[in-house]
């Protein structure tokens, strides 16, 4: 507990950092770009593969339930909403952090241990902004586009279910799913989701910098950068659920 502990607080510190160091120039739009090409399309098989065995799953599901009281034009608003408000973006952002996060403390950790973060330090060049700063901002523009993406290919999950059964078609399912949503419910959603881009990047970098113990560090700083990022991202949900209901209501 002592060490989870320092952990957090030594993370709380290393994250602030990033709020100054941001505003800084120079800025390393080259890293950006290369940054949202690994986190964002190289990340979208994966997502795909979810977003849309998640509608399916969903859908299956619950139509049994909803069957039983006769509620089965209810199931593309309850898919819906549910995906949207809350099971698209903790998702999305889990399974991003299992291949993002790591990557980013086994990639970084891998520089301090072969010193190569020593070596920008001697060349003037600032470790942190260098390698944290477009990390970080390219995980939080990439992550709310995968999940608008993954969200979206749950309700094609969910239609495919309804489709192949017979109970719904297209028409009379995209109506009931739009007049389901409101700003209220894909805002929260989709705001939430910066957070987690934000969490994700910067327990990977910090775990990766703190690297210490040659190359059994690297993996050790890999798992720690996953298990700590998925369990800031469930904690900050349990938050931003509660900021999202005294918000929007």
């Amino acid at each position: 507990m002592k060490r989870f502990f320092t952990h957090l607080y030594e993370l709380a510190s290393f994250s602030f950092r990033f709020v100054k160091e941001a505003l800084v120039p120079p800025y390393e739009f080259g890293e950006l770009v290369s940054h949202l090409e690994d986190f964002g399309s190289r990340s979208l098989p994966l997502v795909s593969a979810i977003g849309l065995l998640m509608g399916l799953i969903l859908a299956l599901q619950t139509k049994p339930t909803l069957a039983r009281f006769g509620a089965e034009s209810f199931l593309p608003a309850m898919v819906a909403i549910s995906v949207v408000r809350e099971l698209g973006p903790v998702i999305t952002a889990l399974i991003v952090a299992g291949r993002v996060s790591s990557g980013i403390g086994a990639e970084i950790a891998s520089m301090r241990v072969t010193e190569q973060i020593d070596a920008l330090e001697v060349s003037t060049v600032d470790p942190y902004h260098f390698l944290v700063v477009p990390r970080v901002i390219a995980a939080v523009i990439v992550l709310p586009l995968l999940t608008a993406y993954a969200d979206f290919l749950a309700i094609i999950g969910a239609f495919i279910v309804m489709f192949v059964t017979g109970d719904m078609g297209w028409q009379l399912f995209i109506t009931s799913t739009l007049n389901s949503l409101s700003i209220s419910d894909i805002v929260p959603g989709i705001a939430k989701t910066f957070f987690f881009g934000y969490i994700i990047a910067i327990v990977g970098s910090y775990f990766g910098f703190r690297t210490e113990g040659g190359t059994e560090g690297v993996g050790k700083a890999a798992t720690s950068s996953v298990v700590f990022a998925s369990f800031i991202i469930l904690i900050a949900d349990l938050v931003l659920v509660r900021v999202g209901i005294i918000l929007f209501g």
